[in-house]
């Protein structure tokens, strides 16, 4: 799930030379991004900001409007500063409080976890508490996307130092906190090591240098051990980081196809990868775009046992264009599929071995993963 802890609704990635993938929702939504001549939509938008502009309206408005209307279900407008937001996120930055968050069924928002050394850590924050409201705004029923948004501000008006008070609740109790925003990282990726030699990489997101991190962690694996590759709630990010982390498992070939504006293009990974340890990846309806992509790769080249529910189904690619005023609007231009041809784009990824409840029990999903690799031959 993102929330505040990388971005106010997006993590941006970016197709070699020509595209950016912007994933998101924090539990739901993602964006791709692609630097090529603007689609027709496009021309629309750029049309009703310049025509709004020079009627003294503003810009931004009426690019929202055209995005509406145009039925794009992925079409976006950011403000220059949740655009900034996206930008400072490929590397691992953001300015927040350190809380990660989630929407429970009945609409209430659950934390799900707190940054260590965090300002959300130091005022005594924990998983499990509710977050009730930000700044006097009621949260329950809204998307996680607005409540990150509201926690973290925009990054020219909020910037770290400034405070956001929270309202919250803890079985019978309820409070409030005044916490004072501050610069923080993230780690994309985390690795451990489970005490029968088993190697499990939880990646969070494709932010810079997260390829790198997992190349290294594979090559530190015991040898011949298995490796549980962990993408649940791994809502996309940097496509180039996906490739180079397919590139950890494969010895070269197609990662993936997309194709922006009818030109087809194609993601390879280099050669020398690890191709001969079990390989068991987890996911679930917050796997998304990037992270789909990966998996898609994984699956179709016979590389990984793909373990969970059913991914969320995002693949799409949109492209920036940047407004008069220095707002940035986003349209889809294309969609990518998996080395065998599937379409991911509201389908998502079907599970090897379909279990809903990976993405309710931490340790009994790695448990399921564990069980799965003992049976592939060659896991201590």
């Amino acid at each position: 799930m993102f929330t505040s802890v990388l971005v106010a609704g997006a993590a941006t990635g970016s197709f070699p030379g020509t595209a950016r993938g912007d994933d998101n929702e924090g539990a739901g939504a993602a964006r791709s991004a692609a630097r090529h001549a603007a689609p027709t939509g496009g021309e629309d938008v750029q049309k009703a900001a310049a025509d709004a502009l020079a009627d003294g309206k503003s810009p931004t408005e009426a690019a929202e409007r055209a995005v509406s209307r145009s039925g794009d279900r992925w079409g976006a407008v950011y403000s220059p500063g949740e655009y900034q937001e996206f930008q400072e996120a490929l590397d691992g930055q953001y300015t927040g409080v350190g809380l990660w968050a989630r929407r429970e069924r009945d609409g209430r928002i659950e934390i799900t976890k707190v940054q260590s050394g965090s300002p959300a850590a130091d005022a005594g924050l924990r998983k499990g508490d509710r977050l009730r409201s930000v700044d006097g705004k009621k949260v329950d029923g809204e998307p996680v996307t607005e409540v990150v948004s509201l926690l973290r501000g925009d990054a020219q008006d909020a910037p770290a130092g400034t405070t956001v008070t929270l309202g919250l609740e803890r079985g019978r109790r309820t409070w409030t906190e005044t916490l004072r925003r501050a610069r923080l990282s993230t780690d994309s990726v985390t690795v451990r090591k489970l005490p029968d030699g088993v190697t499990v990489i939880k990646i969070a997101s494709f932010t810079k240098g997260a390829g790198d991190d997992v190349r290294t962690a594979v090559r530190q694996a015991p040898p011949g051990a298995g490796v549980i590759l962990d993408l649940r709630g791994n809502s996309g990010g940097l496509v180039t980081e996906a490739v180079t982390t397919a590139s950890a498992f494969l010895d070269g070939g197609l990662v993936a196809t997309y194709d922006v504006d009818g030109t087809q293009h194609a993601l390879h990974a280099v050669t020398g990868g690890d191709t001969g340890r079990p390989l068991v990846t987890l996911v679930d309806g917050g796997t998304m775009s990037a992270a789909e992509m990966l998996t898609g790769a994984l699956q179709d080249r016979g590389r990984a046992v793909v373990v969970g529910s059913r991914t969320f189904g995002k693949g799409s690619i949109q492209m920036p264009s940047r407004l008069p005023d220095g707002a940035v609007a986003e349209l889809t231009v294309g969609h990518y599929r998996t080395p065998s041809g599937r379409a991911v784009d509201g389908k998502g990824i079907t599970p090897d071995l379909q279990d809903d409840q990976v993405d309710q029990s931490d340790e009994g999903a790695i448990a399921r993963a564990e069980t799965v690799l003992s049976g592939l031959g060659d896991a201590p």
